[in-house]
């Protein structure tokens, strides 16, 4: 499949076995990639979408906790198991295990809730960044290398990425600090289906969201001997959110250390509605990096 949004599409559509122990048991394609790992915001979509097959319509995500187990591998598919911990009043609470050749790849617990109503207040976006359009992306970026991350990363990707105020594809530039924004979209349109948009948006937010450590450091995605993971992803969901609309990703890195370094991440619409927030702890080792 050469769309990459209809790839991402068909990733999403998950496939009910029939088989039941205790959990519910679905199967997902593995996405394919260059260096031969399934993509950690792949798995978080899909797990998620393992979990809302389980609702009620009216149990909406509000928040997901995971922890990447083992990398996964794209030549093979994954199966979902989903316990139904918990339906209250308002709320539900579900665990989805990932696997691989029976082997966890990823644990995430999620809660979803009726909507409701009640006290309202967000942090603004930040003022006076330039707009997507006014921006590279990243076909225009990397599109004239040959290489295959590249190739993939500029070509295969089914969101348009817009890094403020440049990306660390091969090189930082100015200042080293540990925050940057970036503007994204998927490629083309999306479904109207708004738990699909939630999970998009999951997917989305693995991206990116570890660069502030790398641009604070001066360590740009082709240093040589980089090796960088995610460890594990907080995600809550504040407001509904088209993804085939752009959206802002503000991101900082208040600490790394100990081959690990935090990153959190808020997400806004165009017109400045905060929509979700992030946190990811990732392992990121460096060749050298005592002189960093």
């Amino acid at each position: 499949m050469t769309d990459p949004l209809e790839a991402l599409l068909a990733a999403l559509d998950l496939t009910d076995t029939g088989a039941r122990t205790s959990e519910d048991i679905f199967t997902g394609p593995s996405q394919w990639s260059p260096n031969g790992r399934v993509f950690g915001g792949q798995v978080l979509a899909q797990s998620l979408l393992a979990a809302v097959r389980t609702l009620a319509e009216d149990r909406i995500v509000h928040s997901m906790h995971a922890y990447f187990l083992r990398p996964g591998d794209v030549q093979h598919p994954i199966t979902f198991s989903v316990d139904r911990i918990h339906d209250g009043r308002s709320f539900s609470t579900r665990r989805t295990q990932a696997y691989q050749q029976g082997l966890p790849i990823l644990s995430m617990i999620a809660s979803f809730q009726v909507e409701d109503v009640g006290l309202e207040h967000a942090t603004p976006m930040p003022e006076g960044l330039p707009e997507p359009e006014s921006l590279p992306s990243a076909a225009e970026v990397l599109g004239a290398i040959e290489h295959p991350i590249a190739r993939h990363w500029a070509l295969s990707r089914p969101f348009d990425m817009r890094h403020v105020p440049s990306p660390v594809y091969v090189r930082v530039e100015g200042e080293r600090v540990a925050h940057q924004a970036v503007w994204f979209r998927t490629i083309g349109p999306m479904p109207d289906e708004p738990n699909l948009h939630r999970a998009a948006l999951a997917y989305a937010s693995d991206y990116t969201i570890l660069e502030p450590i790398q641009r604070r450091h001066g360590v740009p995605w082709t240093t040589p001997g980089l090796k960088m993971a995610s460890l594990d992803h907080a995600m809550w969901w504040h407001r509904f959110a088209r993804v085939d609309e752009w959206l802002l990703y503000v991101q900082e890195s208040p600490s790394a250390q100990g081959g690990r370094g935090l990153s959190q991440g808020r997400i806004y619409d165009r017109s400045g509605l905060l929509v979700a927030s992030v946190a990811q702890e990732g392992m990121i080792r460096v060749p050298d990096a005592d002189s960093r």
